[in-house]
């Protein structure tokens, strides 16, 4: 299992590195045990800064990314966080971990997997962290959204897409942030909009990035994986 000891050798690197900036996105990192969000034979290399597989052809980002994510959405306590693409619920525990880190508050995560198999594991491992309280997991088509609990302050997208989704920009609050790679099936840029009006959401590119397709009807088709290059 990762020990502490890598956990702040990793958080200081990432500091040096000027990933990680704010107080409350570090705290989030050396709160929530990455260990308990990947596969069982897999928890001594938690701390290693790679993505690592978590089966169905998915994978748990490199914690870099996370926390790169994290700081680029900038989660406040209260917020109303939706996330598309659960994946193991690493990423949905760093931010309940700011939105609401006493369990007492009314920031709350929703985030939605379109693999069963995987939501189901997430939601373990949310409840074995102690975030079922905070992060609701859903089974769905996320480039569809979660329309029941829209408006949303914050939508974080953990899949690349080829356009932002449409549903999405929709169920995003004006004055919130949507942190998502955009691009082709190979190679992404990260981007962060911010919802000016109704019908406008203002884009700046950030860092290259590479991730797993975003399959759904507002996304890529379900053999994308097949025509990656």
């Amino acid at each position: 299992m990762g020990t502490l000891q890598e956990k702040v050798e990793l958080l200081e690197r990432l500091e040096r590195e000027g990933i990680v900036r704010s107080e409350k996105v570090k705290r989030a990192f050396l709160k929530v045990p990455r260990e308990k969000f990947v596969p069982p034979h897999l928890r001594h290399r938690a701390y290693e800064d790679i993505p690592l597989p978590i089966g169905h052809g998915q994978t748990i980002s490199a914690p870099h990314m996370v926390l790169l994510m994290t700081e680029r959405l900038d989660p406040e306590p209260g917020d109303i966080v939706l996330e598309v693409g659960a994946g193991s619920g690493y990423q949905a525990a760093i931010i309940a971990e700011i939105v609401n880190p006493d369990g007492k508050g009314c920031g709350h995560v929703y985030t939605i997997e379109r693999i069963p198999e995987l939501a189901g594991f997430a939601r373990r491992n949310l409840a074995e962290a102690g975030y079922s309280d905070r992060v609701t997991v859903i089974v769905g088509d996320g480039s569809r959204g979660y329309p029941e609990r829209a408006p949303y302050d914050k939508i974080i997208v953990t899949a690349a897409a080829p356009r932002v989704p449409e549903p999405l920009k929709k169920q995003l609050r004006i004055g919130g942030r949507i942190v998502i790679p955009l691009g082709g099936l190979s190679s992404q840029t990260l981007c962060i909009g911010v919802k000016k009006s109704e019908d406008r959401i203002e884009f700046i590119e950030d860092v290259p990035c590479i991730f797993v397709p975003l399959i759904g009807e507002y996304g890529w088709p379900e053999d994308a994986t097949r025509m990656i290059i």
